[in-house]
């Protein structure tokens, strides 16, 4: 898998905007998991503080999700399947989750079915996976802190990776690399050409496996590519119209249009330009 791409949340962006009582946190997975791990993240909320917006954005990978304050293990560990909008929560109690956050061409192999079947809500690990799924549900739910949490799921996913002989759908795999590379900056058709397919046969691939098309997979890569290089620094001094045209956008404004359907705030509330 290219390592090229490596999705970004608005905690990160916007770290100056949280709250005291607020924390959220990526930890880097080992190197055997890296091609198949964005990261490991946290979050957590004194509620004590007041309230904090958490604004969740569409990074184009699959995540287990763990809620350390749950009163059961059936219903500590869950997934969540592709995103396509911006969702904000308003934290007003307690929260404390730990996060796998997956890229979408490994997901399959560790969860052992498609994404697709993620599409539409949470789905507990205890009802995918029954017993196996409760016992690894309880020892993420009563792990004593975030380093126990890590080694754990290093354990577990390195070891189904290792003996579990799932096929991986050869086009999925390949078409998720060309968009990597690059860096969604591609049109379907020219995404099914490079793959030898017709855009009709790659587009029902897409959608069985992972429940939405290459033109929906590729806006959202695109756009966390700019993200990334808005975060990294060149791309905060870049004019708008300069970054439409870097990343293949119509002109500024259509940049501006996928700006808040993906983030739910214009650029201007996200970065100054300067």
């Amino acid at each position: 898998m290219s390592n090229l791409f490596r999705p970004i949340q608005s905690p990160t962006l916007q770290s100056e905007r949280q709250h005291s009582g607020y924390s959220y946190r990526e930890y880097a997975p080992s190197a055997f998991l890296a091609p198949h791990v964005a990261c490991y993240w946290t979050v957590d909320f004194d509620a004590r503080s007041g309230s904090q917006p958490h604004r969740i954005i569409p990074d184009g990978c699959v995540d287990i999700i763990v809620d350390r304050r749950a009163s059961s293990a059936s219903h500590a560990a869950f997934v969540t399947g592709l995103m396509t909008n911006c969702l904000v929560i308003d934290l007003a109690s307690e929260q404390s989750s730990f996060g796998i956050r997956m890229y979408t061409e490994s997901a399959r192999s560790i969860l052992r079915v498609p994404v697709s079947a993620f599409a539409s809500e949470r789905v507990y690990l205890y009802d995918m996976w029954g017993a196996e799924g409760l016992s690894l549900s309880e020892e993420l739910l009563y792990a004593k802190d975030v380093s126990q949490l890590i080694e754990l799921v290093e354990i577990q996913l390195s070891g189904l990776l290792s003996r579990l002989d799932v096929p991986m759908p050869g086009l999925l795999y390949n078409g998720l690399n060309y968009m990597y590379d690059y860096k969604g900056i591609l049109s379907p058709a020219q995404l099914a050409d490079k793959l030898g397919f017709s855009e009709r046969h790659l587009r029902r691939v897409f959608e069985r496996e992972i429940g939405v098309g290459p033109k929906e997979m590729l806006g959202i890569i695109r756009f966390q590519s700019m993200l990334r290089e808005i975060y990294g620094g060149a791309g905060a001094r870049m004019s708008y119209a300069d970054l439409a045209a870097k990343y293949g956008y119509y002109d500024q404004s259509h940049l501006i249009k996928t700006f808040k359907r993906y983030y739910g705030l214009p650029p201007g509330q996200v970065w100054a330009k300067e």
